[in-house]
């Protein structure tokens, strides 16, 4: 308080006894101090009355709204006679109602309304933990939980949504262990037997106390209520009235005084944080609803999720790395495939998730909604000079350009590297605006203007992205890596190691005080120090994967040292880490032992390359590509085809500098999926007797 900050330190006392404007703002201060500091409104909160509300309340209204606002707050307003209700506008609804539009473009009608409730693949969906968003069962502690209860039933679902908040979640070990077998069923007393069945003898909702109140000791529903309430807000004078009640209650059905005071304490230990079922059962039908959709639906799943979440980019990168995980191809954006919003396509192997133009950042979904709109009036882009001469050009601007080439949006119309068309923008948008003006004076129709007569856009020919400049950019237009991450560049330096992802590291158990370790491999984004409550100085990092964003704790100096020497650099490391987990923790936390740049790294590990060398034209241009490469110690060996059939592997050397970034350009030439780069395995030792 002011009072106590007056009293503590002598320079703000002094300040106000020499300065008279200090002394007024001080005296004024105090004044407010403990006041409200603004009027807030519930988001959802509505209440209804007998009569006008004047007439029962002080109203106010917010400048900035059109309703007025009762003075009174949540607790009094029932009191002056008022009803409370809270509507609740949940984003999960218009999910599911857009995946039933995606699905009815396909010809399939569904109604969730009529789903089974025993539907073999949902179980199976939850028991593995695949909730990635599934309405509230999709953070990585409730993934863990399902895992570890494994529901079976719809009652099994409104359980967990109840259970896994703090206080009751304590209550899921046991809860798992007596579902599944592992532990004896127990109930606090036999009449209870049949209430508490569903919940394997625990309590778990209010509605269950209530009921418990009525079974032990004769309470009506309105008593019942009361009891609840009383236990929610622990007032010893009233639960003292309560206890006395509750044991004269259970008197009547012969349960002894001290066994009826023990009842009531166990129900009491629930009553405080139990919920209410009714709330649950609602939250767990969307739950079991948005779970139908991905166990059997699940490129639509994700497209009408994603939908709703483009303007959360960590959030879409989760959704595409669980997509690669559930085996959903997603495919990237194209400015002749993709429309504002996340759509499905049809394909040989099945349906697959369309990247949505308006999730790219900056771009903007009124301009991206405008641009699907003309390719669908007038046939798709047949290049670069035919977008311009069609777009808007008050509708785009160089930012956007530059995000939809960084993206990769215009690689089907245009075979120049992606940096060149990035570099470009300004001239597109020169055409734009002079086609624009062209078609609006009516010079258009004069001369008979169309996009084959368009002078070609000129793109600055020694504009390229290294491997790491192209991911670099995706990431700029995406939020996230999307097609890969810096560390894949050496995944086969990764493989030889074992490396792990965050994402997998996450779904370990580890038991509260216990330790794990793990090796991973990342790209140092940012450190920063930090100082402990003893005094001890420690490094927070700032990391990344393909499986996305995490912190670790490094509180040795060496590896904190070559960690903000990589930071500054953007580089890559080999970490060893050790995992631990704090109970209510969703991920482990990490620790770094040990850090080593994937450079050094690599220098220290002999690679082999493989080339499938699909015709002579591109062996020449290879050949170009490696000719500057030697003076390591790398295998490099070609596969080339012969006129008899089959392949001639040729040895080219065992000298060259190898690394991810060669391997990408030489597949750029040879084709997606010809060259294999990994460590070279150890000559075999054979013993000669």
């Amino acid at each position: 308080t002011l009072e106590r900050a007056l009293n503590e330190v002598p320079q703000l006392r002094m300040m106000r006894d020499e300065d008279e404007t200090v002394a007024e703002l001080l005296a004024i201060g105090q004044k407010l101090e403990g006041l409200y500091r603004h009027a807030s409104t519930h988001a959802a909160g509505m209440v209804i009355g007998d009569r006008p509300l004047d007439e029962l309340v002080p109203l106010y209204r917010d400048p900035r709204s059109d309703m007025p606002v009762t003075q009174f707050d949540m607790k009094y307003v029932e009191a002056a006679g008022l009803v409370k209700f809270d509507f609740l506008g949940l984003k999960t609804l218009s999910v599911l109602k857009e995946g039933q539009r995606l699905l009815a473009e396909q010809g399939i009608e569904i109604d969730f309304e009529t789903l089974p409730w025993d539907d073999p693949a949902v179980y199976e969906l939850l028991q593995r933990g695949d909730a990635v968003g599934i309405f509230q069962l999709e953070s990585e502690g409730m993934r863990r939980t399902l895992a570890g209860v494994r529901p079976t039933s719809f009652g099994d679902i409104i359980a967990l949504v109840a259970l896994y908040r703090p206080g009751p979640m304590d209550n899921i070990p046991m809860f798992g262990d007596r579902k599944n077998g592992r532990a004896e069923l127990a109930y606090p007393h036999p009449l209870l037997e049949e209430l508490l069945r569903e919940t394997y003898g625990i309590f778990v909702y209010q509605e269950q106390v209530m009921q418990a109140a009525q079974l032990l000791a004769g309470y009506s529903l309105g008593e019942a209520d009361l009891l609840r309430r009383a236990m929610g807000k622990k007032i010893k004078s009233e639960m003292d009235a309560q206890r006395a009640r509750f044991v004269e209650g259970c008197g009547r059905n012969a349960i002894p005084a001290a066994k009826a005071s023990e009842l009531f304490d166990t129900i009491d230990k629930f009553a405080g944080y139990g919920f209410n079922k009714s709330h649950a059962a609602g939250y767990a039908l969307i739950a079991y609803q948005t779970a139908w959709l991905k166990a059997h639906h699940r490129a639509e799943f994700y497209a009408a999720s994603m939908s709703f979440d483009m303007a959360l980019t960590d959030k879409l990168g989760v959704f595409v790395e669980d997509m690669r995980r559930g085996g959903v191809e997603c495919l990237p954006p194209d400015i002749n495939a993709s429309h504002a919003y996340f759509t499905v396509e049809n394909g040989p192997q099945g349906n697959s998730v369309r990247y949505a133009l308006g999730a790219l950042k900056g771009v903007g979904e009124k301009a991206m909604e405008a641009l699907a709109e003309e390719r669908e009036r007038a046939g798709p882009f047949q290049s670069l000079e035919d977008f311009a001469t069609r777009i808007d050009p008050r509708l785009l601007n160089r930012r956007q350009l530059e995000s939809l080439a960084g993206a990769g949006a215009f690689d089907s119309i245009s075979t120049a590297d992606r940096a060149a068309v990035f570099a470009a923008s300004e001239t597109i948008l020169a055409h734009a605006a002079s086609a624009h003006e062209q078609r609006t004076s009516g010079q258009a129709g004069l001369f008979g203007l169309n996009s084959a007569e368009v002078a070609p856009i000129r793109l600055p020919r020694d504009a390229t992205w290294t491997l790491a400049g192209r991911m670099t950019a995706e990431r700029e237009a995406f939020g996230f890596y999307f097609s890969a991450h810096p560390v894949d560049a050496a995944r086969h330096l990764l493989a030889a190691h074992k490396v792990r992802t965050f994402a997998d590291l996450a779904e370990i158990r580890i038991a509260d005080g216990e330790r794990a370790g793990a090796t991973m491999a990342a790209l140092a984004e940012g450190v920063r120090w930090r100082v402990s409550a003893r005094g001890r100085r420690y490094m927070v990092a700032a990391l990344s994967d393909r499986s996305g964003q995490f912190e670790a704790t490094v509180f040795d100096e060496e590896p904190a040292n070559a960690l903000e020497a990589a930071a500054k650099a953007g580089a890559c490391g080999l970490l060893t880490v050790e995992l631990d987990r704090r109970s209510g923790d969703d991920a482990p936390r990490v620790t770094v032992k040990r850090f080593q740049p994937l450079d050094a790294l690599a220098k220290q590990t002999r690679l082999q390359m493989t080339v499938r060398i699909p015709g002579a034209q591109s062996a020449v241009r290879v050949a170009r590509e490696v000719a500057g490469c030697r003076g390591g110690n790398g295998l490099l060996r070609f596969l080339v085809p012969i006129s008899l059939g089959g392949e001639a592997v040729v040895v080219v050397g065992r000298d060259y500098a190898l690394d991810g970034e060669l391997a990408a350009r030489i597949e750029r030439i040879t084709g997606e999926g010809s060259v294999d780069l990994s460590a070279q395995e150890p000559p075999k030792l054979a013993l000669v007797g």
